[in-house]
């Protein structure tokens, strides 16, 4: 045991970072959830007691274990149990639709699932089509079944964690889904190395203090919020989490425990301006005001940096297979570089390219491309991808982007035709391709449209048939019925045909900078 520790504690590994707060901070407040304070030793012991039932049930080194779980404290222990037990999460978007949640189990070859009891109706339509799945545990239930298993009933055993001395960094810790431009999402592959280091790379950057008190309410199963959870335990501070997002809710968890980091998309933020009082909140406590996964308007920062008088305001750039962050904005460039993303992380390599990977010269536009120790390492199930992302020996991020003579980096067209509303990650071609099947529909071009609340809405441009018809309800209820509610469109406009380049290609750029809208925006 002691030789098997020794050889796991030279490693970065996500549990080990688990442990070692433990061990120098055993009682000290780790996770805050719902009333319920948990310490560093309590979360060890309930992280390590999962462990060793999932290695009981035949849960080997790099093997894999899907789970859907809102905020909460089931999420945390599953996802440093899971790290602990040498096997390989899946953490899944509990928004997702039944098809996507069992195309993404199937792909990821999770062979256990963990899920809160609002989902087991989703699994139950899908369960005879994961037959890679051997046992499915429920949180929030107290009975098990022969079919489910009850997360508490988990606690109530004696099971002997080992720990898996075969266990290296460079192996898989996660495996986040991204969705993908072709309809079905790719798993990027995250080591244990490249959670750990991102987590020390936004210490640095962000300047957190040990104990540092943090709160999340973006959900858990986005990598920048799971992130936290690792970068929390390297400064031994406390995590208050919030299973949902309420901004009357956000202001008073501030005042009362004295919050001084918090990350919140653009939309998030733009919430908690509004709250009619937001003034007569004290949040004087607060130091560190975090904003990312989609462009922060100036008059959100110059707000946020008003309310928050005694915090900086840092703009995050990244995306998943970079584990996830890539470059910041620091506080004293927010007004002085405002459409700019910042410079890269310590630690992330950066270079701007054209097709040939030649750098162009500042201020022209070309590929961001990144490497670095926080670079996934592949696509699961995926080589072609994977050869693909990796093509000159960096990673392609698909980013079309500038540099000024600073160094500074400016985002020029997103990845892909990418909308980001909300902070989530909508990609075109999976709703196109769910609409194009529609007997009705001839054509579709789905495009980005700006929303004051959101950031962007989606919207479809639609040709019918000959002799068909459709409304514009009838093609957002279809949409809803195959595809996760946030990605359904908002607007539909019907169209006799797309416009289109002389080789056929759709000109979207056309779509997007039409005012015209046949149609009222749909509440």
């Amino acid at each position: 045991m002691s030789s098997s520790t020794l050889v796991l504690s030279r490693q970065q590994l996500v549990g080990e970072c688990l442990k070692r707060a433990a061990q120098q901070s055993p009682n000290s407040d780790a996770f805050v959830c719902e009333g319920i304070r948990v310490t560093y030793q309590q979360m060890d012991e309930r992280a390590s007691q999962l462990a060793g039932w999932l290695q009981e049930q035949g849960v080997k080194h790099d093997e894999k274990v899907g789970f859907i779980l809102k905020n909460g404290l089931p999420f945390i222990e599953t996802f440093f149990g899971i790290a602990l037990s040498g096997g390989v999460g899946v953490p899944m978007n509990f928004r997702l639709a039944a098809g996507e949640i069992e195309y993404i189990v199937n792909n990821s070859d999770s062979k256990i699932l963990i899920i809160d009891s609002e989902y087991v109706n989703v699994i139950e339509k899908i369960r005879k089509r994961l037959p890679k799945v051997e046992k499915i545990i429920v949180v929030g239930s107290d009975h098990s079944t022969d079919e489910f298993i009850s997360y508490n009933s988990i606690y109530e055993q004696e099971c002997e964690y080992k720990p898996v001395e075969q266990l290296r960094d460079e192996d898989g810790c996660m495996i986040v889904y991204t969705s993908g431009t072709t309809g079905r999402p790719k798993g990027a592959v995250l080591t244990h190395k490249n959670l750990f280091q991102n987590g020390m790379n936004c210490i640095w950057e962000f300047k957190l203090k040990f104990e540092c008190n943090q709160l999340i309410v973006t959900p858990l199963f986005h990598v920048a919020a799971m992130n936290s959870l690792v970068t929390i335990c390297l400064v031994k501070g406390t995590t208050f989490v919030h299973r949902d997002f309420d901004p009357v809710q956000v202001l008073q968890t501030i005042e009362v425990e004295k919050i001084n980091t918090l990350f919140l998309v653009p939309a998030m933020w733009n919430f908690l301006l509004q709250v009619p009082n937001v003034t007569e909140y004290d949040v004087s406590s607060m130091k560190t005001c975090m904003t990312g996964a989609a462009i922060c308007p100036l008059e959100i920062k110059e707000n946020v940096m008003k309310l928050f008088s005694n915090a900086g305001i840092y703009d995050v750039f990244g995306q998943t297979e970079m584990s996830p962050a890539t470059t910041v904005l620091q506080p004293e460039d927010a007004i002085r570089k405002m459409r700019s993303v910042g410079r890269p992380f310590i630690n992330v390599e950066v270079r701007v390219v054209d097709e040939d990977m030649n750098d162009v010269p500042v201020g022209e536009v070309g590929e961001i491309v990144y490497r670095g120790p926080t670079l996934m390492k592949e696509y699961y199930n995926n080589p072609e991808a994977t050869e693909e992302a990796f093509k000159g020996g960096w990673f392609h991020s698909g980013d079309l982007v500038q540099l000024d003579d600073e160094g500074f980096v400016y985002v020029m067209d997103r990845k892909k035709d990418m909308i980001i509303s909300g902070g989530e990650n909508i990609y075109p071609a999976e709703i196109e391709d769910v609409l194009y099947k529609h007997k009705a529909i001839l054509e579709v071009a789905i495009v980005g449209v700006p929303d004051p609340e959101w950031g962007e809405n989606v919207k479809a441009y639609v040709v019918l048939k000959p002799n068909c018809s459709l409304t514009e309800q009838e093609v957002i209820t279809y949409c809803a019925s195959h595809l996760a509610s946030y990605k359904k469109p908002k607007h539909v406009e019907f169209l006799d045909a797309l416009p289109r380049n002389a080789a056929g290609k759709v000109l979207k750029y056309v779509l997007k900078s039409s005012n015209s809208r046949s149609n009222e925006k749909i509440q």
